[in-house]
């Protein structure tokens, strides 16, 4: 019997591949989003390869996949045209700290993440070094500066897009892309459970509970905060019983605790994912960024209006280069202005108050929006019904496999 294992434990030995010898995938995410795309991505690759090892940068999401991040995620989670010029000399040194680690580690793929102002800047850097690279989640130059597109040649092998649409847009630039669905549909962000919020938070059920979504970053949430306490003061003279809930994700968790403190009515601060989808079933309306956030609100079916606002010089340049019609990925998605969108100077305590209090006040309104919500979110299930993540994973492995193939001369 004992000769029967040790034979046994021989052939798995020569059989499953010794940590060394697996594969090592350079990953990296500059915000919480991209965190949660890629602790996802590495689950479903490790579920297909149990033996495959992850180096980069990365967030808490992807760490508790395992990853050993190189540096702390938030020293990239910065956005705007101005916004970004004091931390030009911080972020140059990570840019170079990331080319160093890939170039000493030589992984078998890379895989950058969104922040295309700090991953495509990676891509560029390691051209040369022969490394299959993958970026996961396009570049929105269709919607303004479409000339940068012609920038991208030879950065990747492959682009992996989120939205339908870009898959014919990028291919007819020549790039090898691939459409593998919006990952806003593994969210969970319809399974909440009001009760399960009202009991847990001490809210009184039936109380106009309203979800404020200011951004994931550190650079957005405090220009949003005071606007949005202002509001708050205003719609509270009409409506005392609201109770404003702020989804945030730890990067900026201490930040939004700071400048709400000082609140008229203090929000309710989830960081937990379950608890935000549970607040999600309770609120009777939205006011959030635009972005992924209006996604996540739609698959939930709260109605909800969109607000933004930046330095005023980005604005004016933004204004100048943009080709979309709309900001919201809601409205963009449906051809047509779903959901309010209030920004710049729109973002205005008075007229945020009056949007949130007809949001709550119109069912005819938010049957409406949910009714194209319905919509927009069909058109972002991924090829043949798969899982976003597992078609993401599935483009990579495909690549590790061609690359695999060639060492070889096969």
């Amino acid at each position: 019997m004992l000769r029967r294992v040790r034979r046994y434990a021989w052939f798995m030995d020569a059989h499953i591949p010794s940590p060394a010898s697996a594969p090592l995938i350079w990953i990296l995410a500059g915000e919480a989003s991209g965190d949660v795309l890629g602790a996802r991505l590495m689950q479903a690759l490790r579920a297909r390869n149990p033996a495959i090892r992850f180096a980069g940068v990365g967030g808490v999401r992807m760490e508790e996949q395992g990853l050993r991040s190189l540096f702390p995620m938030r020293d990239l989670a910065v956005m705007g045209l101005v916004e970004v010029l004091p931390r030009l000399r911080a972020l140059s040194a990570r840019l170079n700290e990331a080319v160093q680690d890939i170039e000493a580690r030589s992984p078998d793929l890379v895989v950058t993440i969104d922040s295309p102002g700090f991953a495509l800047r990676v891509l560029r850097r390691i051209r040369g070094l022969g490394i299959p690279r993958v970026h996961y989640v396009a570049p929105q130059v269709w919607a303004w500066r479409q000339k940068r597109v012609k920038e991208f040649p030879g950065l990747w092998e492959e682009l992996l897009c989120l939205l339908p649409f870009e898959e014919e847009f990028f291919s007819k630039h020549g790039l090898l892309t691939k459409f593998v669905g919006h990952p806003v549909l593994q969210s969970g962000a319809e399974t909440g459970d009001a009760a399960r919020f009202y009991r847990k938070h001490g809210v009184k059920e039936g109380a106009h509970v309203l979800i404020l979504m200011p951004g994931s970053r550190r650079s957005e949430a405090p220009r949003l905060l005071p606007v949005f306490g202002k509001m708050l003061a205003l719609l509270r003279q009409e409506m005392p019983d609201v109770v404003p809930v702020i989804p945030v994700s730890p990067v900026v968790a201490a930040t939004v605790a700071r400048e709400t403190a000082r609140w008229p009515v203090r929000p309710v601060i989830v960081t937990d994912v379950q608890d935000k989808h549970d607040a999600f079933a309770a609120a009777g309306a939205a006011l959030t960024k635009s972005g992924t956030s209006t996604l996540e609100l739609a698959l939930a079916g709260v109605p909800m209006a969109v607000t933004y606002r930046v330095n005023p010089l980005t604005a004016f340049m933004a204004r100048r280069l943009i080709r979309v019609p709309y900001v919201a990925m809601v409205n963009l998605l449906a051809g047509r202005a779903v959901v309010p969108e209030l920004l710049q100077e729109q973002c205005r305590p008075s007229v945020l108050a009056r949007a949130v209090r007809a949001l709550f006040e119109d069912p005819e309104m938010g049957h409406e929006q949910k009714e194209a919500f319905k919509t927009v979110l069909q058109g972002l299930q991924g090829p043949g019904g798969t899982l976003p993540a597992e078609a993401a994973a599935d483009a990579v492995l495909q690549l590790l496999a061609e690359r695999s193939q060639k060492e070889q001369g096969l």
